[in-house]
Order: C-alpha cells, then sequence, then structure tokens
C-alpha cells in the first residue's frame, strides 16, 4: 500500500432512522429516549452480533452499520423490523418507535472505526424512501441476496439521490406487504392545506456529512 493513502474496502452498509423523531421528542421526550436506549440495548445490539453486524456510529435518532456479508445485513434489517413490529404490537400507538432501514453495498473509505464514501451515501440516502417499518436495499444488494433470503421486495425503479450522478435502482420491503402503487399513492399530497418543509443544506465542502443534512431534514 502506498504511504499516506487511504484505506479502501467493499462491504455492506446499513443506515437506520427513527420515523417522526421530532414529532415523538416534543410530545415525550424522556420517555421517547427511554425507549430509543432499551430497544439499543434489548433489540438492536443482540441482533447486531447475532448476524455479525458493527455499529460505526450512532446519531441522536439514526444508527449507521457496517457488515461483511450482505446476506447478513439484509437477514438482520428484516428480523430488527419483524422484531419491532412485534413489541409495538403490544404498545399504544401513541408510545409506538418505527424505523426506516436502508442498504447498501459498495466501496467505502476507513478513517478509524468511521467510514465514507458514496457508498455510506447511497445507504443513507433510500433510507427515507422505505416505508415506515420497512426497508429499502439497492439494486446490488437486490442482486446478492435474492435467491438466498425468502424476500418479497418490490421495485421502485430509479432512483435520483442527492449528489449522486447516476440514479440508484431500489428495492422495498414493506411489513404489511404493501406495493408499489400502493406505497406511492401513501405518498400522495392530502386535499387538505399542508406544509412543505424544504431541505437543509450542508454547507461545508464535504459532501460525506450530507446524511447529518438529510437526518434533520426528516
Amino acid at each position: 500500500m502506498v504511504k499516506g493513502r487511504a484505506e479502501r474496502r467493499l462491504t455492506t452498509i446499513l443506515a437506520a432512522d427513527i420515523v417522526g423523531f421530532s414529532r415523538l421528542m416534543a410530545a415525550d421526550d424522556a420517555g421517547t429516549l427511554a425507549s430509543v436506549k432499551r430497544h439499543r440495548t434489548e433489540i438492536f445490539e443482540p441482533k447486531t452480533l447475532e448476524y455479525h453486524g458493527r455499529v460505526v456510529k450512532l446519531m441522536g435518532d439514526g444508527t449507521l452499520m457496517e457488515f461483511a456479508s450482505v446476506v447478513d445485513a439484509v437477514a438482520f434489517a428484516l428480523d430488527l423490523q419483524h422484531t419491532l413490529a412485534q413489541h409495538n404490537a403490544e404498545l399504544p400507538p401513541e408510545l409506538t418507535i418505527s424505523y426506516r432501514i436502508g442498504v447498501n453495498i459498495g466501496d467505502i473509505i476507513a478513517d478509524g472505526d468511521d467510514i465514507y464514501g458514496d457508498g455510506v451515501n447511497v445507504a443513507a440516502r433510500i433510507e427515507p424512501l422505505a416505508p415506515p417499518g420497512g426497508v429499502c436495499i439497492s439494486s446490488g444488494v437486490y442482486d446478492q441476496v435474492k435467491r438466498k433470503i425468502d424476500l418479497d421486495f418490490w421495485p421502485m425503479g430509479p432512483q435520483n439521490l442527492k449528489n449522486l450522478a447516476e440514479p440508484v435502482i431500489v428495492w422495498a420491503w414493506s411489513p404489511i406487504g404493501m406495493t408499489a402503487q400502493a406505497y406511492t399513492a401513501s405518498l400522495a399530497l392530502p386535499a387538505k392545506p399542508s406544509i412543505a418543509v424544504f431541505p437543509f443544506s450542508n454547507l461545508r465542502a464535504d459532501n460525506d456529512d450530507d446524511y447529518f443534512a438529510d437526518g434533520i431534514s426528516e
């Protein structure tokens, strides 16, 4: 290796984020934080070990993870969402916490324990496309797992993602078996007045931090 050259590797990146975190915090900040911590210790951590993953970092309501195996990453995501759904079924609606998950396989730059690059950005950008309690994966991930995991992902087609030169083909899974048409219809604007929130912009020159601004916008 050339001295001073950044360490690069091919890996599977998983990004998870809480649905409506700001709303939950506004309603009950102490209770929400307690639930998030409980999820991490009772659900995330045991399943991370089971599927040989690694938590890269926690970002408030978000989690960035790395897996050596793309099959393990998708199996982790599906198992996690099933477990969280079972957990939520025992709670009143106002106390439930749901997650969206995005999974991508790609080349990353490693800096100590942290990771950067388009491989990370794609995972972070397709995560918000997932339905609540669901999972979105890139086409590269789908091609690797479609014959190895009993799954029912439906195609969302090419998606234009921020700061990426080419569209990314995305596949989605919903815990309620939602179809692409039904999900698209659920995103339609309501008849009553609506508020549009424009995305926050990352003013730094380093695009690798864009997902922080994206998380705040969500």
